[in-house]
């Protein structure tokens, strides 16, 4: 096949780094090139795919994924209002025009046959827009945007079953899209200053992307109507780059193995990791705790029977291992059901508790609270532990994940650029009224 260029805009996520990164390698290992504008926390790790690597200059730009250059803090947000406004104006839109003004820039040096942003990222979409540069958008989890069927995310809920129910999903989505929507005044003037239309919804800019890429099964997800540029395209279980690099062996001993990872980015989780080291310090285990970038193992207190280690890749540990204990993040979840290993989850926000309901649904583990005692949380662990059941069904749930990894979609789909059907901003011209030659950013 004939190569191409693509432009990755990522914001660093934490664990939304590997599977795009991921993606990005998979590319370049088909003899496409790829550039990819990131963060300088990233650098390393976009270098190790044997990308090309671009700095945001004008947009947020984090040294590290150490607590003190957290550019959103989410973390510090206890109500729910609150936090909307924090990531409208810190993650959304506020930064949007720094991201606009490094992503044209980028598209001009480039010239990229297709852009790939972040969910974030949505100044990125608006300068690909304006340059005509169709763009995809990176769904690193399950599906987040509004769908019938599928219930609102952030509260890890279930499917509605009644009338009830999905009057509850009717008055969610009404109260959070009005948060959401109070940013769509600064986005439209960002969009106009691009010469592009005014949009209704903050999430229209989304919409406007050719495909939308779920890098998760479907079968991990719920079920829902979906948008017809939707592509569920298996997950990416690669291994964040900065966890690799020197073999791993197995704590000694023939005890149960238990990982325990939390965030890769800092969620106030020291804490809890302690209670967790608690809990597994009452049972007959061998805990191996992986506390990420964000989190100094030497915050912890740990007795003989646990490890705690910076980092480990954990493609080497899930093998050893009969339960893991997470604050659900979608990275760790897929890799550790992929390995069919039971996982109990401690939502500390984002998605988390989005991604915890789809396992306990599917009987593949529990979820406890975060701030759940060590008594409950060694009980939970005993009982994944004893009960077959729950690592059945991680097994039966990880044999779609695999499949679906294995199947090559992500790249088949990034590799059809069909731009016959439709004009470079990624949907038919009539549909978008966008300007129909590249446009510079007015000052």
């Amino acid at each position: 096949m004939k190569a191409q260029t693509y432009l990755f805009a990522l914001v660093d996520g934490g664990g939304t780094v590997p599977p795009e990164l991921g993606t990005a390698r998979r590319l370049l290992e088909r003899g496409h090139r790829v550039t990819v504008l990131a963060e300088d926390s990233m650098e390393s790790d976009v270098l190790a795919t044997g990308a090309a690597f671009i700095r945001w200059t004008a947009a947020p730009n984090r040294p590290s994924r150490r607590p003190e250059d957290d550019p959103y803090r989410d973390w510090e947000c206890s109500n729910p209002l609150a936090l909307f406004a924090r990531l409208l104006d810190r993650q959304l839109i506020g930064p949007a025009p720094g991201y606009a003004q490094d992503m044209a820039a980028a598209i001009d040096t480039v010239e990229p046959d297709l852009a790939v942003c972040s969910f974030f990222a949505i100044g990125a979409m608006v300068a690909a827009q304006a340059r005509e540069v169709p763009f995809d958008v990176f769904f690193p989890n399950t599906y987040l945007l509004p769908a019938d069927g599928m219930p609102p995310i952030g509260l890890g809920l279930k499917p509605a079953h009644s009338s009830l129910t999905r009057m509850r999903d009717r008055v969610v989505r009404s109260v959070t899209g009005r948060q959401w929507n109070k940013g769509v005044p600064q986005l439209n003037s960002l969009r106009s200053s691009y010469g592009l239309p005014t949009v209704r919804d903050l999430f229209d800019q989304v919409k406007l992307a050719r495909k939308h890429l779920v890098l998760t099964s479907a079968g991990f997800d719920f079920p829902a109507r979906l948008p017809e540029n939707v592509r569920y395209v298996g997950a990416v279980l690669d291994d964040p780059a900065w966890s690799t690099g020197t073999a791993w062996t197995p704590p000694p001993g023939d005890a149960p193995l238990v990982l325990v990872a939390l965030s890769t980015t800092f969620q106030d989780q020291v804490d809890c990791l302690q209670r967790v080291i608690d809990a597994l310090a009452q049972m007959r285990v061998r805990g191996y705790v992986t506390t990420g970038p964000a989190v100094d193992p030497a915050e912890l207190d740990a007795p003989d029977n646990i490890t705690v280690v910076a980092a480990a890749p954990h493609s080497q540990v899930l093998p050893h291992a009969r339960a893991v204990i997470t604050h659900a993040g979608h990275g760790t979840v897929v890799r550790a059901l992929a390995a069919g290993v039971p996982i109990l989850s401690l939502p500390h926000g984002r998605d988390q508790a989005d991604n915890a309901v789809r396992i306990s649904t599917r009987s593949a583990g529990i979820t406890l609270s975060r701030t759940a005692t060590p008594r409950k949380i060694a009980a939970a662990t005993q009982r994944l532990l004893d009960d077959p059941g729950y690592g059945a069904a991680a097994a039966e749930l990880g044999a779609i994940i695999n499949r679906d990894a294995a199947a090559g979609d992500l790249v088949s789909e990034l590799e059809a650029i069909d731009v016959v059907e439709t004009n470079r901003s990624g949907a038919r011209r009539d549909e978008l009224k966008v300007c129909p030659r590249p446009l510079r950013h007015r000052s």
